[in-house]
């Protein structure tokens, strides 16, 4: 029988958090989510969760209970964007993050940080930029994985880290420069669209279904600690060949300077908790279709 717990979700009115705080309340916990809706949305709301607006600078404000464990998911996340726009970055991914941690260590719960796979990622610009260098984004996020370990051992509280792996699924945004790939892809199917990709077009992703990311999450609160839980499919495509399985044309955009390519990582300590792939991109990709 599963202990009700109070748990809370930075993002939990976006695309990732939304599927969670759903989970976790179906679980029987109580849930509170914390978004400022820069990127989340009311129409993600749902049932059994307790919804407060606000900036995770604000945390300790606007949450006043100590809750069990924190997943904190709620950060600015878009790589190319991010250039242009690294203010806000350091305003969401810095100063908000340092609340959180610090509302963290206050309260002694449990913290599940979203990490990105960009630490990892390879650029293919002609000097091989690492991928935690690639933008003011990919720079946050490893600084943050770095404080975040630095936290653990400095005050002895519990975390875990994980990394997203390029999550697809129902709620995906699509609008404007801040939109996903798999959405942007659906949402061209169903105008007859083409498909813009950036060149070259081989760079590759490992796609990882929203359901299969949150049971990851779900497993990590329960049982995992430390860093290093990957959210990886076992299976990678290309950008071009995404749009491919969608159907129609193809325009050939400019490379960014944010172009990079990331591969199937190491899932085994997700694997020890009892996590496994469940679904595919081709797969989802043809219910999309059927349902067009």
């Amino acid at each position: 029988m599963t202990v009700k717990k109070t748990i809370l979700v930075t993002g939990g009115a976006g695309f990732v958090g939304s599927h969670l705080c759903e989970r976790l309340a179906k679980d029987g916990h109580r849930v509170i989510s914390l978004d400022n809706y820069f990127t989340g949305s009311r129409e993600n709301h749902v049932a059994g969760v307790e919804y407060r607006e606000g900036h995770t600078k604000d945390i300790a404000k606007l949450v006043p209970e100590t809750p069990d464990l924190i997943y904190h998911l709620g950060e600015y996340s878009r790589v190319h964007k991010s250039l242009e726009e690294p203010g806000l970055v350091w305003d969401m991914n810095i100063a908000g993050t340092l609340a959180v941690l610090e509302f963290w260590r206050a309260r002694g719960s449990k913290l599940v940080y979203a990490a990105s796979s960009t630490k990892s990622d390879v650029s293919r610009a002609a000097d091989d930029t690492p991928g935690r260098d690639l933008s003011p984004y990919t720079y946050a996020k490893a600084a943050n994985v770095d404080l975040i370990n630095d936290y653990g051992r400095w005050y002895a509280l519990p975390y875990a880290i994980v990394y997203f792996y390029n999550v697809y699924g129902p709620r995906e945004r699509a609008w404007g420069e801040y939109g996903t790939v798999v959405e942007t892809f659906r949402q061209d199917m169903l105008a007859g669209r083409p498909h813009k990709v950036n060149a070259p077009g081989t760079q590759t992703r490992a796609f990882t279904h929203v359901l299969d990311t949150v049971d990851a999450l779900v497993r990590v609160g329960e049982m995992g600690s430390g860093d290093g839980f990957n959210i990886s499919a076992n299976d990678v495509h290309s950008i071009r060949e995404v749009a491919e399985l969608f159907g129609g044309s193809i325009e050939l955009q400019p490379q960014t300077k944010t172009s990079r390519s990331s591969a199937v990582d190491d899932t085994s300590k997700l694997a020890a908790l009892g996590w496994k792939q469940e679904r595919t991109l081709k797969d989802y990709i043809e219910s999309c279709k059927n349902a067009a």
